[in-house]
């Protein structure tokens, strides 16, 4: 049987963003996209997919999930059979940023969480592209299927989430690196220093992308997540 692959996805999106990615690579292999919910840091978040995950597996995450799949590898690097991090940051929050998540959380918890995602996040998520507006409208809708409760998890979750530069550096696996060349939030100068970090990785840099390649461009997402899967021995 294939190598079962876990995709982890971003902060307040679920399955849906890899949609793309599922269809192409769920013939040949078992997909699984673990939600990040049921605890409100990076540490616990990891335990709870590991503790439900197949014994050995291959890791993607995009953005807060390239972040919790970072402290997967933390944890139990010796289940982790290849990784892909993609439009994500090792480092942690900065202080910059932990500042705005107070009056985020505030919002949300009195109701107006899709008055946040409206006019501080999304904006900010994506390049000009044909799909742009489709994209955002599929992204408000798996916020607002998760609820204000899962964004104040999760914001707390990556307010507080440790450095992962050492983690980076002692793993040794098939790693693939990949953002959007037009990326706000993660951009490509992060993936550069994880590259650099794991120097067996590849570094794929993606065109007429922001921070969710894997709906603005599909077709070169997945081709270079295959590649990936393909590099992993067994």
């Amino acid at each position: 049987m294939s190598l079962p692959v876990l995709l982890l996805p971003g902060m307040m999106c679920d399955a849906r963003l890899f949609g793309p990615q599922i269809a192409a690579l769920e013939p040949d292999r078992p997909v699984a996209v673990p939600m990040l919910t049921g605890a409100d840091t990076v540490e616990g978040l990891a335990a709870r997919i590991l503790s439900e995950a197949p014994e050995r597996f291959a890791l993607g995450g995009l953005s807060m999930g390239g972040i919790v799949a970072m402290e997967i590898l933390s944890q139990a690097a010796d289940r982790v059979a290849g990784i892909a991090l993609m439009d994500t940051n090792p480092l942690a929050e900065m202080d910059a940023v932990k500042a705005r998540r107070a009056p985020q959380i505030t919002k949300a918890q009195a109701g107006r969480m899709a008055e946040v995602m409206r006019d501080e996040m999304k904006p900010n998520y994506l390049t000009d592209g044909p799909n742009r507006q489709d994209i955002l409208d599929l992204c408000m809708d798996m916020a607002i299927g998760l609820g204000a409760e899962v964004f104040v998890d999760q914001s707390l979750a990556l307010r507080d989430r440790p450095d992962q530069s050492e983690t980076l550096r002692g793993y040794k696996g098939p790693a693939l690196v990949l953002c959007g060349i037009d990326d706000a939030l993660c951009p490509v100068s992060r993936h550069k220093l994880m590259h650099d970090l794991m120097p067996q990785s590849t570094l794929t840099i993606i065109n007429g992308a922001g921070h969710l390649p894997t709906l603005e461009q599909p077709d070169e997402t997945t081709n270079a997540l295959r590649n990936w899967l393909d590099s992993i021995p067994g």
